[in-house]
């Protein structure tokens, strides 16, 4: 079976969602909103951050399997082993942090991807106690499959980020979608006072928010998984004006769609505004 077949299977099975739910709840519920979780998701970085954690590892266990292939240096293979366990702790506790908030298709890949490099990460263990304790030859045997595992475990995770967009940026950049200058969007009678709505420029749908005739614009599909930003609730945090995406939570600066809480890492796409004479509003998107 070609690989992008079994990957599409995985995708479709049903089998392991009882599980997968409770596991996710049981991880949101564990690492709740705030500064943790925003940290694991890499808000700070504004990228994810399991996937340069996972990378340390891998590259540990690569340079691991060069060196017992060449028969190089036990003691350097013992060391890098070492660190590549180390290293997948953090990275498989940032990666169960962004799969709790995925939607079902991509948590079974991911639980699939996980199981992988538990089986991993148990092998490179393994490997690890038995180099310690001398026998060299069963912790290179264990430390081989153990790459095996792990490879599996990096194309499930490569398929996760460029065929189901886990972690990308699903707000669209609308600079080049928009031509260069105001665009006359809508009468701003036509806007509900105090409550966001959805709006169309083009192929763009916008995230409109009038207060008196102040008149704010995001786009508005949430960079996290693209959802609707319109749906979602209007907040203060630290008496800042944001809107929470109503799917997963992410939750965005009004003012110029920064990232305030994860899991979104990309900020949103925001437009500059203007209200003609005659009371139309106009939008273009914000020079950077």
């Amino acid at each position: 079976m070609p690989p992008v077949d079994l990957t599409d299977r995985i995708e479709r099975s049903t089998r392991a969602d009882r599980p997968i739910r409770l596991l996710a709840k049981a991880v949101r519920r564990r690492i709740g909103p705030g500064g943790l979780r925003d940290l694991l998701h890499g808000v700070p970085l504004g990228k994810p951050l399991h996937p340069p954690l996972a990378n340390v590892s891998l590259g540990f266990w690569v340079a691991t399997a060069v060196l017992d292939v060449t028969r190089s240096d036990p003691r350097a293979a013992r060391m890098l082993l070492a660190g590549g366990v180390a290293g997948a702790i953090p990275a498989a506790v940032a990666g169960i942090t962004d799969w709790s908030v995925l939607h079902r298709e991509q948590q079974r890949v991911g639980f699939v991807h996980a199981i992988a490099n538990l089986v991993a990460l148990g092998l490179y263990a393994g490997s690890l106690a038995f180099r310690l304790a001398g026998h060299d030859r069963h912790g290179r045997m264990l430390s081989f499959a153990g790459l095996g595992a792990a490879g599996m475990g990096g194309y499930l995770g490569g398929h996760l980020a460029y065929r189901q967009a886990a972690g990308a940026n699903h707000a669209e950049s609308v600079t080049h979608l928009v031509p260069l200058g105001w665009h006359d969007l809508c009468d701003i009678t036509d806007l509900p006072d105090g409550r966001p709505v959805a709006r169309r420029l083009g192929y763009i749908d916008l995230f409109v928010l009038r207060i008196g005739n102040a008149v704010t614009v995001l786009a508005d599909g949430c960079s996290h998984l693209a959802g609707p930003l319109h749906q979602g609730k209007l907040v203060s945090e630290e008496g800042t004006s944001c809107v929470v995406c109503p799917w997963h939570g992410s939750t965005f600066r009004l003012s110029d769609g920064a990232v305030v809480h994860g899991p979104a890492t990309a900020p949103q796409p925001s437009f500059e505004t203007r209200i003609r004479r005659d009371g139309v509003l106009q939008v273009r998107p914000t020079q950077v």
